[in-house]
């Protein structure tokens, strides 16, 4: 299981606790959000930096609709594939977020189907 795919499917799972219509969401927003967290997915340890939190949560209010997730989804996918995350941080930023996800995380997650 690839470190990127496993954070790339932990947000885009994040999306799913969000509350459908044309996507509002950027992939710029997307980025400006996750942006906080990178440096503790890449070299982290232990609980994240409250601005990742923050803005996983900023995150995951912006993407209200269906095609909001959708995007969001795909931009994550896409903007994860040159970065190196470790899976094991990816796997528990929820958790470490103080986020429940009712749902495991799995690296294949198709997302034309979140939403």
């Amino acid at each position: 299981m690839s470190s990127p795919r496993v954070a790339a499917v932990f947000v885009i799972l994040l999306l799913l606790l969000v509350g459908a219509s044309e996507a509002a969401i950027s992939c710029s927003d997307v980025v400006k959000d996750l942006r906080p967290c990178l440096n503790y997915l890449v070299n982290g340890s232990g609980k994240p930096p409250t601005a990742c939190c923050a803005g996983v949560s900023a995150l995951a209010s912006a993407a209200s609709s269906s095609a909001d997730k959708k995007a969001a989804c795909e931009c994550i996918k896409s903007s994860a594939k040159n970065i190196n995350y470790k899976a094991d941080l990816a796997k528990a930023l929820a958790q470490n977020c103080g986020i429940s996800l009712p749902f495991t995380v799995s690296p294949n997650l198709d997302c034309s189907k979140v939403g």
